[in-house]
């Protein structure tokens, strides 16, 4: 998309037009907050914003934060995260706010750098602008005191960023959720808003009242989120993943509910310690899926695999892929996905990878075949669209679940090939399954197989 690399880790992407319907893309790291605009790149970054940490540190608790921070002994007193964004378009303007910062406005000049916006809170976990033109601060500083509240809710009179204060000539308020924690984030739903704390799930309606123009109702317990990046809408319908490393979905009309996934287990087992801020949670419309990039620690502390979700008949898949940062299309054309070195790329756009061919393979999980029967596999029928390049089918089969694997192949197939025939190869070969499953399942076992497929596209 550029051939100038971000300033920094990426962690956030938003996009939006102006009223000349120009594409600009806004991109937050951990060091500055850039623009990009017909293929330049433009630093906007607010006047002595300083530079966030990369990386996490984990919650309040021995042994978290800087080395000699508190007392001897005693747990620290604050959390240490890595510098997330939240983004936002305000009109042609965007809104900026970096977490645990103010807010700022950039004003559609990419010779200007952002700036404060008077009246906003100082300190200010997450942003959001509401349906009804208000700017939201979710988790910042109580307008009496001025101290800061995790768990405080203020919002800018409609179509007023900068009325904050309380009165009956303004439609600025102040809300204080129940319960104990902290918000991490907000998403907006339809007309109304989601809110996130590191345990619960809120939502916020407008009723309109003078005295209380949004009521904020607590949906369920136990369903926190886990990072500011890791909630995303589809329609009318939110997913998410939770500190417990459980992906959920939410409806509007409907309760919260695990959303199950078969290959949770790797991901679980290998997130980077105190780095969960960092996964992101995007759509892909052009597929109807929903991406979660996460830090694996076999690749290091940023983003490197991803699980995706189709929303069309709940299949799971994983990759590995270098992403900090990533947004669907809509403005653009295509979905925009940032690594850790700061490139920036457009998504789903053609069918190589920068003019080379994609190097893939597609592994499935193993499939129980008829119990009371062994199977002679003969041949197969190809069924790959858009196949281009060449393909090879691997075996891999065991006469138990936990049996001894036999590997067969692998065999070439061609492109438009109507039948790979592996008796007129000459490597024809005989599956042979039998056996019984756990004791507990107290009957005859099934028989098991998996395929690979691999090749260049």
């Amino acid at each position: 998309m550029s051939d100038t690399p971000l300033p920094g880790v990426c962690r956030t992407v938003f996009q939006w037009t102006d009223k000349a319907a120009a594409l600009t893309a806004a991109f937050g790291t951990h060091s500055a907050l850039m623009v990009w605009r017909s293929g330049e790149l433009a630093d906007v970054t607010p006047v002595g914003l300083a530079e966030g940490p990369v990386d996490g540190a984990g919650g309040a608790g021995f042994g978290t934060g800087a080395y000699s921070t508190g007392g001897y002994s005693q747990p620290s007193t604050a959390d240490y995260f890595p510098r997330t964004w939240a983004l936002a378009a305000w009109g042609e303007n965007l809104l900026a706010s970096p977490r645990g910062g103010r807010l700022y406005r950039w004003m559609n000049d990419t010779a200007v750098a952002a700036v404060e916006v008077d009246g906003a809170p100082q300190q200010i976990s997450h942003m959001l602008v509401a349906p009804t033109d208000q700017v939201f601060a979710l988790g910042c500083n109580e307008e009496a005191s001025g101290v800061y509240n995790p768990l405080c809710i203020r919002h800018s009179g409609v179509r007023d960023l900068e009325s904050w204060t309380t009165s009956p000539s303004t439609t600025a308020r102040e809300y204080i959720l129940p319960g104990g924690g902290r918000i991490v984030a907000g998403r907006v739903i339809g007309p109304h808003l989601l809110i996130w704390t590191t345990h619960a799930l809120f939502l916020g309606q407008f009723v309109g009242s003078v005295s209380q123009p949004w009521k904020f109702e607590r949906v369920a317990a136990n369903c926190g989120l886990i990072g500011p990046n890791a909630a995303v809408v589809a329609g009318q319908a939110a997913f998410w993943l939770g500190p417990d490393l459980q992906f959920r979905r939410y409806g509007l009309g409907g309760g919260v509910e695990i959303l199950p996934c078969p290959i949770q287990d790797d991901m679980a087992d290998n997130i980077a310690a105190s780095q969960g801020d960092k996964v992101t949670a995007s759509t892909i419309s052009a597929f109807n899926e929903v991406r979660f990039d996460y830090p694996d620690a076999r690749e290091g502390t940023e983003n490197s695999r991803y699980l995706a979700v189709s929303l069309q008949d709940g299949a799971w898949s994983r990759g590995r892929m270098d992403r900090t940062a990533f947004v669907d299309a809509g403005p653009s054309q295509h979905p925009i996905g940032v690594d850790a070195g700061g490139r920036v790329y457009w998504h789903e756009r053609g069918k190589s990878a920068d003019g080379a061919a994609f190097s893939w393979f597609i592994e499935t999980a193993d499939q129980y075949l008829d119990e009371n029967a062994n199977l002679m596999t003969l041949g197969v029928w190809p069924d790959i669209a858009d196949q281009e390049g060449g393909v090879s089918l691997t075996i891999t089969s065991r006469q138990t679940p936990q049996g001894e694997a036999r590997t067969f192949g692998p065999y070439p197939m061609a492109p438009g090939q109507s039948k790979v025939d592996f008796r007129a190869s000459g490597r024809l070969f005989r599956l042979r399954f039998s056996g019984r499953t756990a004791p507990t399942a107290a009957r005859i076992g099934k028989p098991v197989f998996k395929v690979v497929f691999a090749g260049e596209r």
